[in-house]
């Protein structure tokens, strides 16, 4: 016999769940102010997701999509990507995209049901959130192809769960992006959860960073509530990628704190002391402990972080609930860049009939 092929799968980690550093740290985290910068934003986006699920529970949003307990993905990748990288998210990236420069009030607009939420001010290419799982593996390849024939230095990030490497479009993704060497990169919320489905029951793999290895380029895992490590991991595989050097699968092994979404009910499918043991691995408190140890953090400083978190929040709150309803004839307005003729008349006839805003 000969053996005509071997892998090893990297596991990356800095800070344990108490916030002492188990290794080295990266040269930027050597810097409080970036750390720092990394702790504000998972805590906004926290206060965030507690607000909107509080929106969600007195009608005065949709079914929305919690973050609690994976912070610390959206704060690191939102701290890694360039400004004329592309985001193509999943419904989950709530701390990327706010660090990226969506508004909040967009956000809540978007979980609201109007596609004004869609229109970022700020982004401009990045991608909209798309719920079907997977979908954005296949997108993020078309972006990633056309800075390849543009020539453009430029990076596509696509982010789905654990769920959706399961799906066919996510291997056939892989596929591409690893035989045309595209700079992109696959980050993977490996959350354990697929709705109700556990990560055991998804797929019979050792891990879904090897998943990367049959189509050719490189895969690793990184400790999901560890923001250090992540920040460190998305750094080398996006510089990697803008660079040239191709894709990379990342996992990010995390735990989903929360039901899968506002329509659900965890305590159905989930043991409650399966939940409880992982809170001590909560990736905002490990940052802090860690920040707290090094002297740079205080009661002060978190009180008055938490204040200046819950204004804004609450700043994007009345602005989303101050915007008059979007217009019924608005459906026709978001997929073509000019309207075919028989949805023309459609909406015309909508709008004759009092429905429009014409």
């Amino acid at each position: 016999m000969t053996i005509v092929a071997r892998f090893t799968m990297d596991y990356t980690r800095f800070l344990d769940p108490s916030g002492k550093a188990v290794a080295e740290l990266p040269d930027f985290a050597r810097d409080t102010e970036c750390l720092v910068a990394l702790y504000r934003a998972m805590v906004l986006t926290r206060v965030f997701d507690t607000r909107a699920v509080a929106l969600q529970r007195t009608g005065r949003l949709g079914t929305y999509a919690s973050t609690l307990g994976q912070e610390a993905i959206g704060a690191a990748l939102g701290e890694a990507m360039a400004p004329e990288d592309v985001l193509v998210p999943s419904y989950r990236e709530t701390g990327a995209q706010i660090a990226r420069g969506v508004k909040m009030s967009e956000l809540l607009l978007y979980w609201g049901g109007d596609e004004r939420g869609s229109c970022f001010t700020g982004p401009r290419e990045d991608f909209p959130i798309s719920v079907p799982v997977a979908s954005q593996s296949c997108h993020a390849v078309g972006v990633a192809l056309a800075f390849r024939l543009r020539g453009e230095p430029r990076v596509a990030v696509s982010v789905c769960g654990d769920g959706a490497t399961s799906k066919g479009d996510f291997y056939e993704s892989l596929n591409a992006a690893g035989v045309w060497r595209l700079p992109l990169v696959f980050l993977v919320n490996n959350n354990q959860w697929a709705i109700s489905v556990p990560r055991s029951r998804q797929s019979a793999a050792e891990t879904i960073a090897q998943k990367a290895v049959a189509a050719g380029f490189s895969g690793e895992q990184v400790d999901g509530n560890d923001a250090v490590a992540l920040r460190a991991v998305l750094d080398e595989a996006i510089g990697r990628a803008r660079e040239g050097g191709g894709p990379t699968l990342v996992e990010a092994l995390t735990y989903r704190l929360c039901d899968h979404t506002t329509a659900d009910d965890a305590s159905r499918y989930r043991p409650a002391e399966e939940v409880s043991g992982h809170w001590a691995e909560d990736p905002v408190v490990r940052l802090r402990n860690h920040l707290v140890a090094a002297g740079v953090w205080r009661k002060a400083e978190e009180e008055a972080l938490l204040d200046e978190c819950s204004r804004a929040v609450e700043a994007a709150v009345a602005e989303y609930e101050s915007l008059p309803p979007q217009e019924p004839a608005s459906l026709f307005d978001y997929l073509y860049a000019e309207l075919p003729a028989a949805l023309r008349e459609q909406r015309e006839s909508l709008v004759r009939g009092g429905g429009g805003d014409e």
